[in-house]
This record gives structure tokens, C-alpha cells and sequence, in this order.
């Protein structure tokens, strides 16, 4: 699978909006997009209009390198979701927000979805205390997530869990700190996803 070996603070640069794509670096004063809050390039400086395709373009890109997808799983959650009842936009957002790389990072166990997707593969949690080693894991009601007893002492864990206050954990997943486990209470609804997000333009892009 292509991987994007870039430098991820010129994706927040080109879609003009702080994706999180490095932990803690991104609430510092190194930040990139802080201080270059235009697109990379030669003439990042002077961005010019979209049309209403390069605009729903750039919102699918967005939302893509926000969740560290590739173009290809991306298409395929967006058709699942759009396989479901209920509004299109809203069941791919939640798709998204359920893979276990995001959940691992919402709960606060990682700095960052590149990092939880990372820890997942090389077997740091248990589901419902089941090895899962796949990133794209679709979390359901009820599973309870929890670090192997040998990871807990990895320094970067307890880095990201003691800056969780920052962050915050979204009120759909309940975290017990003190034993490195969090639960899925529900699925998120559209309000709990604050990113500036408009997916009806990912729908729209999709659906020519």
C-alpha cells in the first residue's frame, strides 16, 4: 500500500487547517502551521479560487489525511457507509471515528492516530482482552480497550496519558487512567465530531 512519507506539517498547510498529525508538537510554538499558516510551495502564499469540485476535493482530502487513509480505504468506507440507513456523511464520519487506531488515540493512549495506528500493529492492546493487531478494526458498543501489561511503562504512553487533560476524551468513550483501559460507551452522533468537518461535500464528490 502507498504510504505518504512526507512531511505531515505540509498536509495541514494544504488544507489551510491544523490536522493534529504530530501529537504535542502540534499544541507547541514549533508548530509548523502556526507559523506558516499558508500552503507549501512556491506560491503557497497566493492561494487562488476553487471551483466547486476543487472544493469538494479538498474537503475528501482533508478528511482523508486527517484519519491517515489511502485513497482506496477511504472508498471503501465511504461505501459501507453509503450501504447503511441514515444520512451518508454522517455514517462515514462514524465509520471513521470507530477504527481502533482513532479510538486508541481518543481514549488518549497515543499522541497521535499515525502513532495509535502504529501501536496497534506491533500488538500493544486487547479487545475485550483478545489480541487486535489490525488498525482498521471496527470498535462496537460495549468493547473495552486496554494496554498489554508490558506496554504500560512505555515512556510515550504515559506521555500522551498525562497530556489527555489537553485533549479531552469525547463523551462516547469512558477512560479508566489508572488501568490503562477505556470503554466504548456508544457510537459517536454527528455533534460529538467537533472537527470543522462539511462531509456533505465528500458525498457530493463521490456521487458524480
Amino acid at each position: 500500500m502507498a504510504r505518504y512519507r512526507g512531511s505531515v506539517c505540509r498536509l495541514c498547510r494544504r488544507e489551510n487547517l491544523k490536522l493534529y498529525l504530530k501529537g504535542e508538537r502540534c499544541f507547541s510554538e514549533k508548530c509548523a502551521f502556526d507559523r506558516r499558516s499558508y500552503a507549501p510551495g512556491q506560491h503557497g502564499q497566493r492561494r487562488g479560487k476553487y471551483s466547486d469540485y476543487g472544493v469538494q476535493l479538498r474537503e475528501k482530502q482533508k478528511v482523508k489525511r486527517l484519519y491517515g487513509l489511502s485513497e482506496k480505504q477511504f472508498r471503501l468506507f465511504f461505501h459501507k457507509a453509503d450501504r447503511q440507513k441514515g444520512i451518508t456523511g454522517t455514517n462515514l464520519l462514524v465509520l471513521l471515528e470507530r477504527r481502533l487506531d482513532n479510538i486508541v488515540y481518543r481514549l488518549g493512549f497515543t499522541n497521535s492516530r499515525t502513532q495509535g495506528r502504529h501501536f496497534v500493529r506491533h500488538n500493544h492492546f486487547r479487545v475485550n482482552g483478545k489480541k487486535v493487531n489490525i488498525p482498521s478494526y471496527l470498535i462496537e458498543v460495549g468493547d473495552v480497550i486496554e494496554i498489554k501489561e508490558k506496554s504500560k511503562k512505555i515512556q510515550c504512553v504515559e506521555e500522551a496519558l498525562s497530556a489527555i487533560e489537553r485533549r479531552g476524551v469525547p463523551p462516547w468513550l469512558e477512560l479508566e487512567k489508572d488501568k490503562y483501559k477505556g470503554t466504548v460507551k456508544s457510537f459517536p452522533v454527528r455533534e460529538d465530531i467537533t472537527m470543522p468537518i462539511q462531509e456533505q461535500l465528500v458525498v457530493e464528490l463521490y456521487s458524480k
